[in-house]
């Protein structure tokens, strides 16, 4: 199998090293790509000089902050070409711990999309405002009962897909950004009948920069499950087009 991990930057000089190092040393075969948005502090450069040290990370450099969701589905897109078996996204903030990716894959011999669940057993969350806490706490349970999901955390950024989900998801199509992204790429898999489970995180708080949550994330969010529900409506009552 060949494991590539993908991680959106923008201005995460002061973890990316660490968070490179840590990665590659879990597995020998990992591969690691780092979608930069052009960080103005440096960080693709770092990257490139990772990847030339290493042998093992591939930089993809984008010309501004174009939104999560869309580095996310160019990352993706680029791991697949680079002929990905399973692909990892996590954050560069050290938010996520590098330690559980091989229990990710582990998971993935009987799943296709594997969620790394702040809410699984019980809330495993460290140094968040209670309010934001709140805030995604009911924003999985909203995105349940609106669209069907069985799963605990639906706005997770931490996963891992095996390659051919992600090949059968149209990635073009999706243009959701934030929270509204994660729960898209969840809801796409479940569509297309891809197994899913979850495997327990401690999430931790940004250990360097700023949070990337805003008031036109939830927004999305909000409305992006009744879209998917309505979709899948539409698509249950319209006629099937002729081929």
């Amino acid at each position: 199998m060949k494991p590539i991990v993908v991680i959106p930057t923008y201005n995460e000089r002061d973890n990316l090293e660490k968070l490179v190092r840590q990665v590659l040393n879990l597995n020998p075969a990992l591969e690691l790509l780092v979608v930069d948005d052009n960080s103005p502090d440096g960080t693709g450069d770092l990257a490139e000089s990772l990847a030339a040290e290493t042998g093992r990370v591939s930089v993809l450099h984008r010309s501004g902050k174009l939104g999560l969701g869309s580095a996310y589905r160019e990352g993706f897109a680029k791991a697949l070409e680079m002929g990905a078996d399973l692909v990892v996204q996590m954050d560069a903030d050290f938010s996520h711990d590098p330690a559980m990716i091989p229990y990710f894959f582990e998971e993935t011999r009987n799943s296709d999309l594997v969620i790394g669940s702040r809410y699984l057993n019980g809330v495993s969350v460290v140094n968040w405002p209670l309010r934001r806490l709140m805030l995604s706490y009911f924003a999985s349970v909203y995105t349940r009962v609106i669209t069907g999901l069985t799963i605990s955390d639906c706005t997770s950024g931490f996963k891992c897909f095996r390659a051919e989900a992600l090949r059968a998801i149209d990635l073009s199509s999706i243009r959701s950004d934030g929270y509204s992204f994660q729960i898209e790429m969840n809801y796409r898999c479940k569509e297309k009948g891809f197994r899913i489970s979850e495997v327990p995180i401690i999430f931790i708080d940004r250990h360097a920069g700023t949070s990337k949550m805003s008031k036109k994330i939830v927004r999305e969010a909000v409305l992006m499950v009744w879209k998917l529900k309505l979709g899948s409506l539409l698509g249950a009552v319209l006629p099937k087009g002729r081929g």
